[in-house]
Protein backbone atom coordinates (compact mmCIF):
# COMPACT_ATOMS: atom_id res chain seq x y z
CA UNK A 1 0.00 0.00 0.00
CA UNK A 2 1.43 3.39 -0.98
CA UNK A 3 2.14 6.10 1.54
CA UNK A 4 -0.39 8.38 -0.16
CA UNK A 5 -3.13 5.75 0.13
CA UNK A 6 -2.31 5.18 3.81
CA UNK A 7 -2.61 8.90 4.49
CA UNK A 8 -5.93 9.12 2.64
CA UNK A 9 -7.31 6.17 4.60
CA UNK A 10 -6.14 7.72 7.88
CA UNK A 11 -7.93 10.97 7.06
CA UNK A 12 -11.12 9.11 6.09
CA UNK A 13 -11.04 7.03 9.27
CA UNK A 14 -10.40 10.14 11.35
CA UNK A 15 -13.38 11.95 9.79
CA UNK A 16 -15.55 8.88 10.37
CA UNK A 17 -14.50 8.73 14.00
CA UNK A 18 -15.32 12.42 14.50
CA UNK A 19 -18.71 11.95 12.81
CA UNK A 20 -19.52 8.95 15.00
CA UNK A 21 -18.59 10.86 18.14
CA UNK A 22 -20.65 13.87 17.06
CA UNK A 23 -23.66 11.63 16.45
CA UNK A 24 -23.53 10.55 20.10
CA UNK A 25 -23.30 14.11 21.40
CA UNK A 26 -26.85 15.39 21.04
CA UNK A 27 -27.37 16.67 24.58
CA UNK A 28 -28.27 20.18 25.65
CA UNK A 29 -25.62 21.93 27.73
CA UNK A 30 -25.84 24.90 30.03
CA UNK A 31 -22.94 27.18 30.87
CA UNK A 32 -23.66 29.04 34.10
CA UNK A 33 -21.65 31.78 35.77
CA UNK A 34 -22.31 32.84 39.36
CA UNK A 35 -21.00 36.09 40.83
CA UNK A 36 -20.43 36.04 44.58
CA UNK A 37 -20.18 39.04 46.94
CA UNK A 38 -16.71 39.85 48.30
CA UNK A 39 -15.69 37.33 50.90
CA UNK A 40 -18.46 34.84 50.10
CA UNK A 41 -16.97 32.76 47.29
CA UNK A 42 -15.77 30.11 49.74
CA UNK A 43 -19.30 29.87 51.14
CA UNK A 44 -20.70 29.45 47.64
CA UNK A 45 -18.22 26.69 46.88
CA UNK A 46 -19.05 24.98 50.16
CA UNK A 47 -22.73 24.95 49.23
CA UNK A 48 -21.98 23.33 45.89
CA UNK A 49 -19.50 20.89 47.41
CA UNK A 50 -21.77 19.74 50.21
CA UNK A 51 -25.23 20.04 48.67
CA UNK A 52 -25.88 21.48 45.21
CA UNK A 53 -23.89 19.04 43.08
CA UNK A 54 -25.69 16.09 44.69
CA UNK A 55 -29.09 17.75 44.29
CA UNK A 56 -28.41 18.42 40.61
CA UNK A 57 -27.67 14.72 40.13
CA UNK A 58 -30.78 13.79 42.08
CA UNK A 59 -32.87 15.76 39.61
CA UNK A 60 -31.35 14.31 36.45
CA UNK A 61 -28.73 16.92 35.63
CA UNK A 62 -25.25 15.79 34.60
CA UNK A 63 -22.47 17.66 36.38
CA UNK A 64 -19.67 18.20 33.85
CA UNK A 65 -17.28 20.69 35.40
CA UNK A 66 -16.92 23.47 37.97
CA UNK A 67 -14.18 26.07 37.65
CA UNK A 68 -12.82 29.28 39.11
CA UNK A 69 -11.07 31.81 36.85
CA UNK A 70 -7.37 31.96 37.69
CA UNK A 71 -7.68 35.75 37.63
CA UNK A 72 -10.97 36.19 39.50
CA UNK A 73 -11.61 39.79 40.63
CA UNK A 74 -15.38 39.32 40.21
CA UNK A 75 -15.59 36.23 42.45
CA UNK A 76 -16.97 33.99 39.72
CA UNK A 77 -17.87 30.32 39.77
CA UNK A 78 -18.28 28.89 36.26
CA UNK A 79 -19.89 25.52 35.66
CA UNK A 80 -21.27 23.30 32.93
CA UNK A 81 -24.27 20.98 33.11
CA UNK A 82 -25.77 18.62 30.52
CA UNK A 83 -29.33 17.39 29.96
CA UNK A 84 -30.96 14.89 27.60
CA UNK A 85 -33.05 17.68 26.05
CA UNK A 86 -34.25 21.24 26.53
CA UNK A 87 -37.51 19.90 27.97
CA UNK A 88 -35.61 17.73 30.43
CA UNK A 89 -33.65 20.77 31.53
CA UNK A 90 -36.83 22.69 32.34
CA UNK A 91 -38.27 19.74 34.29
CA UNK A 92 -35.05 19.23 36.25
CA UNK A 93 -34.78 22.83 37.36
CA UNK A 94 -38.46 22.95 38.30
CA UNK A 95 -38.03 19.88 40.51
CA UNK A 96 -34.77 21.22 41.96
CA UNK A 97 -36.29 24.54 43.04
CA UNK A 98 -39.28 22.73 44.57
CA UNK A 99 -37.07 20.32 46.51
CA UNK A 100 -37.45 20.83 50.27
CA UNK A 101 -33.80 19.89 50.79
CA UNK A 102 -32.67 22.64 48.42
CA UNK A 103 -34.95 25.18 50.05
CA UNK A 104 -33.48 24.34 53.47
CA UNK A 105 -29.91 24.53 52.15
CA UNK A 106 -30.54 27.89 50.51
CA UNK A 107 -32.15 29.28 53.66
CA UNK A 108 -29.34 28.06 55.92
CA UNK A 109 -26.46 29.15 53.67
CA UNK A 110 -27.92 32.63 53.22
CA UNK A 111 -28.60 33.28 56.91
CA UNK A 112 -25.88 35.96 56.83
CA UNK A 113 -26.87 37.38 53.46
CA UNK A 114 -26.90 36.26 49.82
CA UNK A 115 -23.91 34.37 48.47
CA UNK A 116 -24.84 34.96 44.81
CA UNK A 117 -25.41 38.46 43.42
CA UNK A 118 -25.84 37.61 39.73
CA UNK A 119 -26.33 34.55 37.53
CA UNK A 120 -25.54 34.33 33.83
CA UNK A 121 -26.77 31.34 31.85
CA UNK A 122 -26.68 30.22 28.23
CA UNK A 123 -28.09 27.02 26.75
CA UNK A 124 -25.80 25.39 24.22
CA UNK A 125 -25.99 22.79 21.48
CA UNK A 126 -22.83 20.86 20.55
CA UNK A 127 -21.36 21.51 17.13
CA UNK A 128 -21.16 18.59 14.73
CA UNK A 129 -17.40 18.40 15.29
CA UNK A 130 -17.41 18.54 19.09
CA UNK A 131 -16.00 15.50 20.88
CA UNK A 132 -18.31 13.75 23.31
CA UNK A 133 -17.92 15.70 26.54
CA UNK A 134 -16.93 13.41 29.40
CA UNK A 135 -16.45 14.63 32.98
CA UNK A 136 -13.08 12.93 33.38
CA UNK A 137 -10.57 13.59 36.14
CA UNK A 138 -7.23 13.67 34.31
CA UNK A 139 -5.01 15.38 36.83
CA UNK A 140 -4.36 19.00 37.69
CA UNK A 141 -4.95 20.69 34.36
CA UNK A 142 -5.59 24.28 33.35
CA UNK A 143 -8.78 24.83 31.36
CA UNK A 144 -9.51 27.62 28.94
CA UNK A 145 -12.94 28.98 28.10
CA UNK A 146 -12.91 30.71 24.72
CA UNK A 147 -15.81 32.67 23.22
CA UNK A 148 -15.79 33.85 19.61
CA UNK A 149 -18.24 36.35 18.16
CA UNK A 150 -18.53 35.80 14.43
CA UNK A 151 -18.71 38.68 12.00
CA UNK A 152 -22.04 39.13 10.20
CA UNK A 153 -23.11 35.95 8.41
CA UNK A 154 -19.88 34.10 9.18
CA UNK A 155 -20.74 31.67 11.99
CA UNK A 156 -21.04 28.80 9.49
CA UNK A 157 -17.68 29.71 7.99
CA UNK A 158 -16.13 29.90 11.47
CA UNK A 159 -17.52 26.48 12.37
CA UNK A 160 -16.25 25.10 9.05
CA UNK A 161 -12.73 26.34 9.79
CA UNK A 162 -12.78 24.69 13.20
CA UNK A 163 -14.30 21.50 11.79
CA UNK A 164 -11.84 21.15 8.93
CA UNK A 165 -8.66 22.59 10.43
CA UNK A 166 -8.51 24.22 13.86
CA UNK A 167 -9.58 21.30 16.06
CA UNK A 168 -6.95 19.01 14.54
CA UNK A 169 -4.27 21.71 14.77
CA UNK A 170 -5.05 22.32 18.44
CA UNK A 171 -4.53 18.63 19.08
CA UNK A 172 -1.33 18.66 17.04
CA UNK A 173 0.07 21.33 19.34
CA UNK A 174 -0.74 19.57 22.60
CA UNK A 175 -4.13 21.06 23.47
CA UNK A 176 -7.05 18.89 24.54
CA UNK A 177 -10.37 19.65 22.85
CA UNK A 178 -13.01 19.38 25.59
CA UNK A 179 -16.11 20.59 23.76
CA UNK A 180 -17.48 23.02 21.17
CA UNK A 181 -20.93 24.61 21.26
CA UNK A 182 -23.18 27.22 19.70
CA UNK A 183 -25.91 28.94 21.75
CA UNK A 184 -29.38 27.55 21.08
CA UNK A 185 -32.08 29.62 19.40
CA UNK A 186 -33.33 32.38 21.66
CA UNK A 187 -30.21 32.35 23.83
CA UNK A 188 -27.67 35.18 24.20
CA UNK A 189 -25.32 35.14 21.23
CA UNK A 190 -27.42 32.72 19.16
CA UNK A 191 -26.46 32.73 15.49
CA UNK A 192 -23.15 34.51 16.02
CA UNK A 193 -21.23 32.79 18.83
CA UNK A 194 -18.90 29.82 19.17
CA UNK A 195 -18.05 28.72 22.71
CA UNK A 196 -15.45 26.09 23.44
CA UNK A 197 -13.26 24.72 26.20
CA UNK A 198 -9.67 23.50 25.92
CA UNK A 199 -7.48 21.81 28.51
CA UNK A 200 -3.74 22.37 28.93
CA UNK A 201 -1.08 20.81 31.15
CA UNK A 202 -0.33 24.23 32.65
CA UNK A 203 -0.46 27.94 31.88
CA UNK A 204 3.05 27.79 30.44
CA UNK A 205 2.02 24.85 28.26
CA UNK A 206 -1.03 26.78 27.03
CA UNK A 207 1.07 29.74 26.01
CA UNK A 208 3.65 27.52 24.28
CA UNK A 209 0.94 25.59 22.43
CA UNK A 210 -0.73 28.72 21.12
CA UNK A 211 2.60 30.25 20.11
CA UNK A 212 3.37 27.15 18.02
CA UNK A 213 -0.19 27.01 16.65
CA UNK A 214 -0.14 30.61 15.47
CA UNK A 215 3.11 30.04 13.58
CA UNK A 216 2.01 26.77 11.99
CA UNK A 217 1.96 27.11 8.16
CA UNK A 218 -1.15 24.91 8.02
CA UNK A 219 -2.99 27.31 10.33
CA UNK A 220 -1.82 30.37 8.43
CA UNK A 221 -3.01 28.82 5.17
CA UNK A 222 -6.38 27.78 6.64
CA UNK A 223 -6.99 31.23 8.11
CA UNK A 224 -6.06 32.97 4.87
CA UNK A 225 -8.24 30.70 2.74
CA UNK A 226 -11.25 31.07 5.06
CA UNK A 227 -10.92 34.85 5.20
CA UNK A 228 -10.49 35.11 1.43
CA UNK A 229 -13.68 33.09 0.99
CA UNK A 230 -15.61 35.22 3.49
CA UNK A 231 -14.19 38.54 2.31
CA UNK A 232 -12.63 39.38 5.65
CA UNK A 233 -12.19 38.28 9.24
CA UNK A 234 -14.56 35.59 10.51
CA UNK A 235 -14.80 37.34 13.90
CA UNK A 236 -15.71 40.88 14.86
CA UNK A 237 -13.07 43.25 16.21
CA UNK A 238 -12.08 42.11 19.73
CA UNK A 239 -14.41 39.17 19.18
CA UNK A 240 -12.19 36.53 20.77
CA UNK A 241 -12.36 36.23 24.55
CA UNK A 242 -10.30 33.81 26.65
CA UNK A 243 -10.45 32.96 30.34
CA UNK A 244 -8.11 30.50 32.04
CA UNK A 245 -9.75 28.34 34.69
CA UNK A 246 -8.82 25.90 37.44
CA UNK A 247 -11.17 23.11 38.43
CA UNK A 248 -12.67 23.20 41.91
CA UNK A 249 -12.05 20.28 44.28
CA UNK A 250 -15.64 19.09 43.68
CA UNK A 251 -15.53 19.26 39.88
CA UNK A 252 -16.07 15.93 38.08
CA UNK A 253 -13.90 17.21 35.21
CA UNK A 254 -10.37 17.97 36.34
Amino acid sequence: MTTKRVLVMAVVLGIAAVSAAAAQENRVFELRTYFSPPGRLDDLQARFRQHTVKLFSKHGMTNIGYWLPIDNPDNKLVYLLAYPSREAREASWKAFFADADWQAVKRNTEANGPIVTKVESVLLGPTDYSPVVKPEAAGERVFELRIYTASAGNLDNLNARFRNHTVQLFQKHGMTNVGYWNPLEGQPGAGQTLIYILAHRSLDAAQASFAAFRQDPDWLAARQASEDKAGGSLTVKDGVKSVYLKATDFSPMR
